[in-house]
C-alpha cells in the first residue's frame, strides 16, 4: 500500500492537472486519472465488449506467438528485467511471462502502474498464478517508476507497453514520449510497444461509441472522481459522451459535451462552461505500418520484428535501442 504522504502527492498532482487541463484551451483531461477502482473495474468492460476489437487482437498475437516474441527478446540467454509500462492485470503479459519462466531465462518482472489498485491486486494474485515469478510491483508514473528499476537493477531492460496505450498520445506527443523513453534505456535495451492499425472507420468508431454506453460511464467516471477525491461538484447529467474518427489523420477522439451554461467548483477553484464547450477526454491515435516506421527511426530505435494478429487489426512491434 502506498504512504499516507505518496497518496498526497499523487492527489496534489491530480488536482494540479486537473485544473491545468480544465483552464486550457481547448478544455482536456489527462487519462491516466481514469484509473482509480471504478475506472479499473469500467475498463475491464471494456475489453469484454464486443465492439471493442483491440484486447482479442492483441490477446492473440500474445497467446499464440509468445515463443516468437520470448525469442525476440532474450538473445544470447542474457538476464533481463521485464518491465510493463501500464501493467493492468497482466491478463495479456501473462502469457510472454509464462513462456520466459518456460524457457529458463534469468528474468525479473516489474510491472509499473499509475492505479495503486492495480498493483495491489498484482501483488495477491499473481503469486497464485505463477508462483516461481520473481516479480517487484512499482506504483506511479511511468518514467519515475522507469527511473527506479534502473536503481534496482542494471541488468538489460526489456520494456513492455502494449494494448495500444501510445495511442492515448497525438503524433507529437508520441514521439516525445518515445524520444524520453529512449533516454532511459541503454544501446541494445529492447521496447516491446503495441499500435491498432488503421482500419475501417466504422469498426474503429464504434469500439469506443459503443450501444451499451460503457465508454460514455468510463468518461464520466472521471467527473465523479474528480468530485469524490478533488472535492469537486461535477452535475454527469450535465455532460454527454460524443466520440469521433478521422481515417485521414488516424485520431480517434471521446470528448464530454457541457449541455448547458455552467460554472462547476473543484475545491476552492471555479471552471467555467459554456453550453455545448467540450471536454477532450481521451485521444486513441491509430497507425500505419508506414507510421510506426516512422516513429521508430525519428525516436532512435531501430524495428527488430512485428507480430500482428490475424486480421492485422493491431501489431506489437519489437523495437532496440540503436
Amino acid at each position: 500500500m502506498l504512504s499516507t504522504e505518496k497518496t498526497t502527492i499523487n492527489n496534489t498532482q491530480f488536482l494540479q492537472e486537473t485544473l491545468a487541463g480544465l483552464s486550457a484551451e481547448p478544455k482536456r483531461m489527462f487519462s491516466k486519472y481514469f484509473y482509480d477502482e471504478v475506472g479499473d473495474h469500467i475498463f475491464q468492460q471494456i475489453m469484454d465488449m464486443e465492439e471493442y476489437y483491440l484486447t482479442n487482437a492483441e490477446m492473440e498475437i500474445m497467446q499464440y506467438q509468445a515463443s516468437g516474441l520470448a525469442d525476440a527478446i532474450s538473445t544470447e540467454n542474457e538476464a533481463f528485467d521485464l518491465i510493463e509500462l501500464g501493467a493492468g492485470d497482466a491478463t495479456k503479459s501473462i502469457h510472454l511471462l509464462k513462456m520466459l519462466l518456460a524457457k529458463n531465462l534469468n528474468f525479473k518482472y516489474y510491472p509499473i502502474d499509475f492505479s495503486e489498485h492495480v498493483i495491489d491486486d498484482l501483488e495477491l494474485n499473481l503469486p497464485i498464478k505463477l508462483p516461481e515469478l520473481e516479480f517487484e510491483g512499482l506504483n506511479g508514473d511511468y518514467f519515475d517508476m522507469l527511473k527506479k528499476a534502473a536503481e534496482i537493477s542494471e541488468r538489460k531492460k526489456v520494456v513492455l507497453f502494449m494494448g495500444a496505450n501510445i495511442g492515448n498520445m497525438n503524433v507529437n506527443e508520441a514521439k516525445e514520449f518515445c524520444l524520453s523513453l529512449k533516454q532511459l534505456l541503454s544501446p541494445n535495451d529492447i521496447l516491446i510497444i503495441g499500435f491498432d492499425l488503421k482500419k475501417n472507420p466504422h469498426q474503429i468508431l464504434a469500439a469506443y461509441n459503443d450501444r451499451a454506453g460503457i465508454t460514455r460511464s468510463f468518461n464520466l467516471n472521471l467527473l465523479s472522481r474528480i468530485n469524490r477525491e478533488l472535492d469537486g461538484n461535477f452535475d454527469l447529467n450535465a455532460f454527454e459522451h460524443y466520440a469521433s474518427y478521422d481515417p485521414e489523420t488516424g485520431a480517434c477522439k471521446s470528448y464530454l459535451i457541457s449541455l448547458k451554461n455552467q460554472v462547476v467548483n473543484i475545491g476552492s477553484a471555479a471552471i467555467h462552461f459554456s453550453e455545448n464547450e467540450f471536454i477532450l477526454m481521451e485521444i486513441s491515435q491509430k497507425y500505419s505500418l508506414n507510421e510506426i516506421d516512422e516513429l521508430a527511426q525519428s525516436s532512435g530505435f531501430q524495428l527488430v520484428i512485428y507480430f500482428t494478429d490475424q486480421q492485422k487489426y493491431f501489431v506489437d512491434a519489437v523495437w532496440r535501442v540503436g
